[in-house]
């Protein structure tokens, strides 16, 4: 898919301290699998215009393959999203590079994600920032995400199943805030969890229709949003969390 001023991505998102010690990501890794996500992030990242070097480097290196059913890994880096169960899906890699990058995220960073899905997203995060945050609303993917994450070793990421519409309002505030699934409208809790000057990472729209990515900075207790491209995302689910089954 080729850059354009106005994007439209057909992505059916998933919804949805310290870095992890060196290798840790890695530690089983196969070298195809390697060379495949250099290959990812060449022609699927970099090439359509990423060009922040920390998210780059977290591309490399967390491998995607580890976030998907086993019979879909040989897929793992290709340039579309993959179902991972429940109606959900890994997103797409651009995607994830592209709204990470638009988080600026800085080491000393508290990040909150709504909507873990695989983990995927909170991986490449937890390689950037002290502090990951996530909250799953179905709970069998939030339990295995969890078990992924600590598998590779991310003692800096936690998991919370649970209405992502709220918050994590105990652990507030928040540096940033990625959410992966769409609202009808920006969620007033999060916005009051939103640091004074964090960057929030939104799609917002109805359901049936085209959202706007948005990004918002918090000043002065009021937010400035810039719409980024047209996308389309799973809607937020609202309300209590789906119990594994």
């Amino acid at each position: 898919m080729r850059s354009r001023p106005i994007l439209l991505l057909f992505a059916w998102l998933m919804c949805g301290g310290t870095l992890p010690p060196p290798g840790s990501a890695q530690a089983s890794d196969h070298p195809d699998y390697h060379r495949l996500r250099r290959a990812m992030v060449r022609n699927q990242i970099a090439a359509r215009g990423i060009t922040h070097p920390a998210v780059l480097r977290a591309m490399e290196r967390v491998p995607r393959h580890r976030f998907v059913p086993q019979r879909l890994r040989p897929l793992a880096y290709e340039d579309h999203p993959l179902p991972i169960g429940h109606g959900q899906t890994i997103s797409q890699p651009f995607i994830v590079a592209y709204m990470t990058a638009a988080l600026d995220p800085k080491a000393t960073d508290r990040v909150l994600e709504i909507g873990t899905g695989s983990g995927y997203q909170a991986a490449v995060l937890a390689e950037l920032v002290r502090e990951v945050y996530t909250i799953e609303i179905i709970e069998a993917l939030g339990k295995r995400a969890g078990s992924v994450l600590r598998e590779m070793g991310y003692k800096n990421v936690h998991v919370r199943i649970g209405d992502g519409y709220k918050g994590w309002p105990e652990k507030a505030p928040f540096d940033a805030i990625i959410v992966t699934c769409a609202p009808e409208r920006i969620p007033r809790a999060l916005v009051r969890q939103l640091k004074e000057g964090g960057r929030m990472i939104i799609p917002v729209g109805r359901r049936a229709g085209v959202q706007e990515l948005v990004r918002v900075v918090k000043r002065g207790g009021r937010v400035e949003k810039t719409s980024v491209m047209a996308v389309r995302f799973v809607p937020m689910v609202h309300g209590a969390p789906s119990p594994a089954p």
